[in-house]
């Protein structure tokens, strides 16, 4: 049809069926020659399909499969409205005729997997000889078929490569900055002398007294910097009220934690930062470390501040104390089992609940919250029985122990003290041992409570030929292990001093 100037416009439109199967298309990052070796750099249909099907994974590509040893580039999952045309270009040999072209839908692709990232580093299965050259290991640590006893009696040079070089395969902006450059005064003077690196951050004027175990004499009152410090920023009423309630708390007990001055006193952190050093100094090491003392008191004269020492407890997580670390109800901040390695995708994980509870007992009737809106709750510092501990560590002291098995051992030496060590201070040796093994069967026995598949106990196999009075040997020796910190554990008071420098 011919179609002129006067001529109305003709809108053409045309319905395309489209196929119903579904594709996945994979960017490859090379010239593909053949086929099958490029499928089985990315696991094959097989290890494609269980990719495809898991939407957290990555798709990896490997391009030495038959290397344990090579480490991936991964692939990011996309989802996209694609279709796969297929373009045929006919044209009889000999004839001079236009080529015949058609095109024919395939499929539309839903998913595609494009590798925008770097390649992690590669490090081959190799050994340096005396003679400086080097020899591969393939052969002596990969089993290729079943060897007999020789094969591995074989001495093989130690090869143990991380799992990933690199946690990241994409750029990261850096954004450098300048040093910035404080106030007159903000920053000593020698910190401009010493080689440091990116001395950015001005000290705290917090102005806190630390004080070591060897330390012969103890400050009697604050330095005039924490006095005017505090002055200066106690402004409201509710302010000087907190200060008169830890004036109290400080001459009822001399000794205390800061998890458990904020169970007792309603005061918004940052200005408790500026009030304790108004009011106490800060123990660095010996059996009062991590805690806060009244000005002018020394706990190493007195045998009647034993009580005040602090029990640094960590729950034991382990199938010898009868759990293993995923039965263990007070969850870590920290694991390893949250990290992710670079297969797959970084998604928001759960976090644990913090111990900074803001205790709001429902909202009164002029709908006003609970005036206590920063304390915490009596967990934070003590400890009773048939309760767990809202941390994997928690810093105790010994009259914040509220059980009796416990407060017996405590006082077994009352008035036979003879002096005070920095590891047991006026309590008898190995106390601190003792208390934490009956608070890990306590603890036990909480969680065997509230999980009664874990009371079961598992039969070990006993070997032929061997005694069973072997078996109880071990077990004992077991028990005598050093004490291990379990992993993820938070140490929430040792850290507390960075506040403060």
């Amino acid at each position: 049809m011919d179609v002129t100037a006067d001529s109305p416009a003709v809108t053409c439109t045309a319905t395309v069926c489209l196929s119903e199967t579904r594709l996945v298309c994979v960017e490859y990052p090379g010239f593909v020659q053949h086929v099958d070796k490029m499928l089985d750099s990315i696991g094959g249909e097989l290890g494609l399909s269980k990719t495809y099907a898991d939407s957290s994974k990555r798709l990896e590509l490997r391009y030495r499969p038959k290397d344990p040893y090579c480490h991936p580039v991964c692939g990011n999952r996309y989802s996209s409205n694609n279709l796969l045309l297929r373009v045929r270009r006919r044209r009889r040999k000999g004839s001079n005729e236009e080529p015949h072209v058609s095109m024919e839908i395939l499929g539309v692709i839903e998913t595609t997997y494009k590798f925008q990232g770097m390649a992690d580093f590669q490090y081959l299965a190799t050994h340096n000889e005396a003679g400086g050259s080097q020899v591969s290991l393939y052969d002596k640590i990969i089993l290729h078929k079943p060897e007999k006893k020789e094969f591995f009696d074989h001495p093989v040079p130690l090869f143990l490569p991380p799992p990933i070089f690199s946690r990241l395969d994409s750029t990261v902006d850096y954004f450098y900055r300048p040093d910035v450059a404080h106030r007159e005064g903000s920053l000593p003077s020698l910190l401009s002398n010493e080689n440091l690196i990116g001395p950015n951050r001005a000290r705290r004027p917090h102005n806190a007294i630390f004080v070591n175990f060897d330390d012969k004499s103890v400050p009697t009152e604050p330095l005039e910097a924490a006095r005017l410090n505090w002055k200066k920023n106690s402004i409201h009423h509710s302010d000087i009220k907190a200060e008169e309630e830890l004036t109290k708390l400080f001459e009822k007990r001399p000794v205390w934690s800061r998890n458990a001055i904020k169970a007792n006193v309603d005061i918004h952190p940052e200005k408790l930062k500026l009030l304790l050093p108004y009011l106490a100094y800060y123990m660095l090491t010996g059996p009062w470390r991590s805690l806060w003392v009244r000005f002018g008191y020394d706990p190493r004269k007195y045998a009647e501040a034993k009580i005040y020492q602090v029990l640094d407890f960590r729950i034991r997580c382990g199938m010898k104390h009868g759990y293993g670390v995923n039965d263990m109800p007070v969850k870590a901040k920290r694991s390893a089992y949250h990290y992710s390695l670079p297969t797959t995708v970084n998604k928001a994980v759960p976090q644990p609940a913090s111990l900074k509870e803001i205790t709001q007992d429902g909202a009164s009737s002029s709908g006003k919250l609970s005036s206590a809106k920063y304390m915490l709750k009596d967990s934070a510092y003590i400890f009773r029985d048939g309760m767990l501990p809202p941390y994997r560590q928690m810093f105790y002291q010994l009259c914040d122990l509220d059980v009796e098995k416990i407060k017996n051992i405590i006082h077994k030496n009352d008035g036979k003290e003879e002096a005070c060590d920095e590891r047991d201070g006026w309590c008898l040796p190995r106390t601190a041992d003792e208390l934490r093994d009956i608070i890990s069967s306590m603890i036990a026995q909480v969680v065997r409570a509230k999980r009664p598949a874990l009371s079961t106990p598992k039969l070990k196999p006993v070997r032929a030929g061997r005694k069973v009075e072997e078996s109880d040997e071990d077990e004992d020796d077991e028990d005598e292990e050093d004490y291990k910190a379990s992993e993820g554990s938070e140490n929430e008071m040792e850290t507390e001093m960075l506040d403060y420098m």
